[in-house]
């Protein structure tokens, strides 16, 4: 393919300069009565360079960034330095800005005319709550897009050489949340205990003993092999290695810090000899 046809379909566009990707205006049926635009952008697990190409052109024309906590700072480093910054994160009991008021600044930035992005840790429609952000953006009548990110589980699992899924271990995955709302355990767990399937729960460091008691309670086996991966596709990833009976304890006794995940399956079995990055492991 020649060089000009290749060109071609690129000539003339910017992250912004095409409107029929956006959500129709609910309140007046013509997109281009808002004046702003909000693009829900996914940052991906960390690594920069696992950052879309889509995503690096929104980031680099936005006028305004929102930003959560998971964000890397070498993806923050992307953002203009003329683009005003924003920080709203959420941490475990610990909301810079409830979700309503982020959602409300969304809104009230738009309307004013700005070309914001929205930009969150992972994928904005796994475990990111962004789907709540753009009901209210329809609501509002804002324009937006949604730009998907590399999800932790895919990222965090490569990285730390283990295969979700198998043709000799597992025919599916699960992805769970394991931010257990009160410490409460209302999760399907009989579920989750069957054979030739992987477990992945984000958000997982916390509610870890929870969780290794309730699966072993509804019958998952002892030495079911467990990986928890902090800091996943990092320069500061670390993976320890365990089963169900004894993963709470190893992790008790390393130095690990969130943001985690945690896989559970035989695939994790498979890390002894597909870890390609040879990471920090315990």
């Amino acid at each position: 393919m020649s060089q000009q046809q290749d060109d071609a379909p690129r000539k003339g566009m910017t992250p912004w300069s095409a409107p029929e990707r956006f959500a129709p205006n609910p309140v007046t049926d013509n997109p281009n009565d808002s004046p702003g635009e909000v693009a829900l952008v996914g940052a991906g697990p960390g690594d920069p360079e696992l950052l879309t190409l889509k995503a690096w052109r929104l980031i680099q024309s936005a006028e305004v960034v929102l930003y959560d906590r998971l964000v890397s700072p070498e993806i923050l480093a992307l953002i203009p330095e003329n683009a005003e910054r924003i920080h709203v994160g959420k941490q475990r009991s610990n909301h810079t800005l409830p979700q309503d008021q982020i959602n409300l600044r969304l809104v009230e930035l738009a309307q004013a005319g700005r070309k914001v992005v929205r930009l969150k840790g992972g994928d904005p429609f796994i475990f990111g709550r962004g789907g709540e952000e753009i009901e209210t953006l329809a609501e509002a009548g804002v324009r937006f897009q949604v730009v998907p990110g590399i999800t932790a589980a895919s990222g965090c699992a490569a990285y730390a050489g283990i295969p979700l899924t198998h043709r000799d271990h597992a025919q599916s995955v699960r992805f769970v949340t394991g931010h257990l709302k009160n410490d409460t355990c209302n999760l399907p767990w009989s579920d989750f205990v069957q054979n030739n399937q992987t477990l992945v729960f984000y958000m997982g460091l916390v509610g870890l003993p929870i969780i290794c008691r309730e699966l072993a309670r509804h019958g998952m086996k002892p030495d079911m092999p467990v990986a928890l991966v902090s800091k996943g596709t990092t320069p500061d990833q670390k993976v320890v290695v365990g089963t169900l009976s004894t993963i709470v304890d190893r992790v008790e006794k390393s130095d690990v810090q969130p943001p985690t995940l945690v896989i559970i399956g035989d695939v994790v079995s498979l890390r002894n000899r597909l870890d390609w990055m040879g990471t920090n492991g315990a």
